[in-house]
């Protein structure tokens, strides 16, 4: 991804002046500027000179990003609008008119750039109509409250200007979807009958850039049919180049079930195995097809309908993968794989079995001691969540056991974040409680349980249990740490001492869990 981010830094790149007075137009006050307009402006050389900067900067970047405006513009509205039912709610009507004012600006300002940008659909100039009528509405029915002490008349007025307020919120919503919409599908169309590779993998830039603002937007763009011609570039030899491009975009537009819909309908999974196996693909256009099978399998989506059409592809999907988790030149490749095979682990045994003929087992616990690969707690958790499922399967013990896999799983029992990154910390549990559920399930195997206690895996699970920042405050890890303790000690009693056992093998594991959970309050 790192070519792709310098792309991005490329296009993005202007004079920083420029970018400063073009930030400025969207961020100042607005009765500030309707004052400034109508001053005299003096006409020496460096005022014209001034002027005509800021008139041809911010001309020229409306006309070469009008959706960054559009969105910009939009967000200034919401944040007003936002404001203004706060202060309404305070009964700070002097403030509330201000605010109806700078809104009824920006709103105007925003419908007069876009049409001058672009020739409105009808159906969107309704919506313009209606919403200008309303903040003029809003702005005059705000004033009157300025001028009068009437508390019967305060909180009528209050209840109007909500309703207002809440009209003019929706017909605002309803108008930036609309514009956005036809913004997305000439982008759509720029992308479908383009025969250049510049032209088009700008437009799947920009794309893109909108999947990140959201899942409405991510629906919107799903809706116009983004899905179904970016996966019509990756079936065409002379776009190779831009696989990797449109795949990720693809991965960002599933996050929502639309986009998983339209995927299903062309047939956007074949297209994903053929690029997967295809020798001559390049490795980032498969770690962004590993991304997309990585999103369409993500256990969050409620709907499953898709996955019917995944299994027929699901050996050579599988197969590719562990091939790609095998031979990445990196971390985040790596990443990608490994968090596909996850995901298909979870839905269906018959994955797990493929994997073991695989020899999956081996080339993961081989990518946990190569750092280029495994750098992260992210990758470690993909890892571990393979193996755990995988443990159900009988015939995955003698594996693990066969690549000193024990060990690394309590090197993983250990992980630790390095910052104070949340995310990292919950990336870390995930890992921890993993690890020992997967030592649990091994330890079902008398081989295994003897190793893991050889190993001197009992004492660090004790001190895991025992010690709350051992396992980073984690209750689900806790858990996970009682279970396999238990495990190992009904295979091996002896291995436990009785001051241990009376504290956590004897009892229920509720009271277990409660004794530990509350351990360190009673050290303070």
């Amino acid at each position: 991804r790192h070519a792709d981010t310098v792309t991005r830094m490329q296009s993005l790149h202007v004079d920083s002046v420029q970018r400063w007075m073009e930030d400025l137009r969207h961020m100042t006050e607005v009765e500030c500027m309707c004052v400034l307009q109508a001053k005299p402006i003096g006409v020496e050389e460096d005022a014209q000179q001034g002027e005509l900067i800021v008139a041809v900067g911010a001309g020229d970047h409306v006309a070469r990003n009008n959706l960054q405006t559009l969105l910009r513009r939009a967000l200034v509205v919401s944040t007003e609008l936002g404001k203004m039912f706060q202060r309404l709610e305070k009964g700070r009507w002097q403030r509330v008119h201000s605010t109806a004012v700078r809104a009824n600006c920006h709103v105007r300002s925003l419908v007069h750039e876009y049409s001058a940008a672009r020739s409105t659909p009808p159906e969107m100039q309704k919506y313009e109509r209606s919403l200008l009528e309303k903040c003029l509405e809003l702005t005059n029915i705000s004033e009157r409250c300025l001028h009068t002490d009437d508390e019967f008349f305060l909180k009528s007025m209050r209840e109007a200007i909500h309703d207002i307020l809440t009209d003019v919120s929706d017909s605002f919503s309803n108008m930036i979807d609309m514009a956005l919409a036809n913004e997305i599908r000439l982008l759509i169309k720029q992308i479908d009958s383009s025969d250049s590779v510049h032209t088009i993998g700008s437009a799947i830039s920009n794309l893109l850039s909108l999947t990140q603002d959201g899942p409405q937007l991510c629906s919107i763009i799903a809706k116009e049919g983004a899905v179904v011609v970016l996966f019509k570039i990756c079936r065409q030899d002379r776009f190779r180049d831009l696989y990797a491009h449109a795949l990720r975009t693809v991965a960002s537009i599933c996050c929502v079930e639309e986009g998983i819909n339209q995927l299903d309908k062309v047939d956007g999974i074949l297209c994903l195995a053929d690029i997967l196996t295809d020798d001559s693909s390049v490795e980032a256009a498969r770690a962004e097809a590993a991304a997309v099978v990585a999103q369409i399998t993500s256990p969050h989506h409620a709907s499953t309908q898709h996955l019917a059409s995944f299994l027929e592809s699901m050996h050579d999907i599988v197969t590719a993968l562990i091939k790609l988790c095998e031979s990445a030149s990196c971390g985040e490749v790596f990443l990608l794989a490994s968090a596909a095979l996850a995901n298909i682990t979870f839905f269906d045994s018959m994955a797990c079995e493929i994997l073991l003929q695989l020899n999956a087992i081996h080339i993961l616990l081989e990518a946990c001691r190569d750092r280029q690969r495994v750098d992260t707690p992210y990758s470690k958790d993909q890892v571990v969540t393979i193996l755990a499922n995988l443990s159900v399967l009988e015939q995955c013990a003698p594996e693990v056991m066969q690549d000193r896999g024990i060990e690394r799983l309590l090197l993983l029992l250990g992980e630790k974040p390095t910052s104070p990154s949340p995310s990292e910390g919950a990336a870390c549990e995930r890992v921890q409680q993993k690890a020992a559920v997967t030592l649990a399930r091994l330890s079902r195997d008398p081989d295994v349980a003897q190793t893991a206690i050889q190993l001197k895996a009992v004492p660090f699970l004790i001190e895991l249990c025992r010690s709350p920042t051992e396992r980073n405050n984690s209750d689900s890890v806790l858990v996970a740490c009682l279970a396999a303790l238990r495990r190992l000690a009904a295979g091996c009693p002896d291995s436990i001492e009785a001051a241990d056992h009376q504290q956590l093998i004897k009892p229920r594991l509720v009271d277990s869990f409660l004794l530990c959970s509350n351990m360190e309050e009673s050290f303070v």
